[in-house]
Parts: C-alpha cells; sequence; structure tokens
C-alpha cells in the first residue's frame, strides 16, 4: 500500500444517482452509526483500505471526519468516492455517506424501500388475528355431568 493518498493506483470512475435514489439511501443511512474515522493524519492509505472493506461488507456507510476544515472534507469525500468506485449520498457537517454496490448476487441484496400504502399497527394486528382464529378448528364442546 502507498503511504501517500495520491500514490493509490486503484482509480474507478465516481458512480451517479438519481435523486429518488440517494433519498431513499439517505432514509437508511438514518440509523446508522460512523464506522470509519478520518483523523487528524488525514486519508492515508491504510484509512483508504478501511473504508474499502467496511463498503464492501455494508454498501451504506458513514464516515466520521475529526477535523475542521471543510475544504478538506469536501476533497476526501470526492477523493474516496474517485479511488474506490463509489457515490456520495451526503455531507452532514462532519459526517460523510457513501454507498457503493455489493457485488452479492442480487438475491441477497436488499432491495430499495417500496411505496405500499402505510397501515396502522391496530389494523394489521386485528388483520393477524382474524386469519389466525379463522384456521383453527373449533373443538365441539365436551359434556359434563355432575355427581357421576
Amino acid at each position: 500500500m502507498p503511504k501517500n493518498l495520491f500514490d493509490w493506483d486503484h482509480t474507478m470512475a465516481q458512480l451517479e444517482l438519481t435523486s429518488f435514489e440517494r433519498s431513499a439511501l439517505r432514509a437508511q443511512a438514518h440509523a446508522l452509526k460512523p464506522v470509519v474515522m478520518i483523523g487528524d493524519a488525514g486519508l492515508s492509505a491504510s484509512v483508504l483500505k478501511e473504508i474499502d472493506q467496511s463498503l464492501t461488507a455494508h454498501e451504506l456507510i458513514k464516515i466520521r471526519v475529526l477535523g475542521d476544515d471543510r475544504d478538506a472534507r469536501n476533497a476526501w469525500m470526492d477523493a474516496i468516492c474517485d479511488q474506490l468506485g463509489a457515490a456520495p449520498i451526503q455531507k452532514i457537517g462532519k459526517l460523510l455517506v457513501i454507498w457503493r454496490p455489493s457485488n452479492k448476487p442480487a438475491a441477497t441484496k436488499r432491495s430499495a424501500p417500496r411505496n405500499a400504502p402505510h397501515v396502522p399497527k391496530k389494523k394489521a394486528a386485528d388483520k393477524v388475528a382474524k386469519r389466525i382464529t379463522k384456521a383453527t378448528p373449533k373443538k365441539p364442546a365436551s359434556k359434563k355431568t355432575r355427581g357421576s
């Protein structure tokens, strides 16, 4: 691995996404916690390798940048996406959200969120309860005799 970021010879084109795709990925990233931190040393080859491994494992990741320089954060976001063939999703202060599709087969890959109508919990629970009561056969009432 090269010591300097610009010695990295593994370059790919940055992915382009539609605004709908980016919006869906932003929604998925909301609950994520940062998995990689870029410290005072900046974007080194070891940090790029860690980001690459995280993208391979998770597809969508958050990166925390500890520096205060906004221009450096923007440059690092562009460099990461260019070097690793990823797509920039969002920059929120010192957090970067990046996505790269996995090489896994499509059957195991997560699909984009569906636009299904919302069903309230109570209504969904009522539907499940109705299915359960229909599926269970009724037992005949047993005859009890007294004092026999």
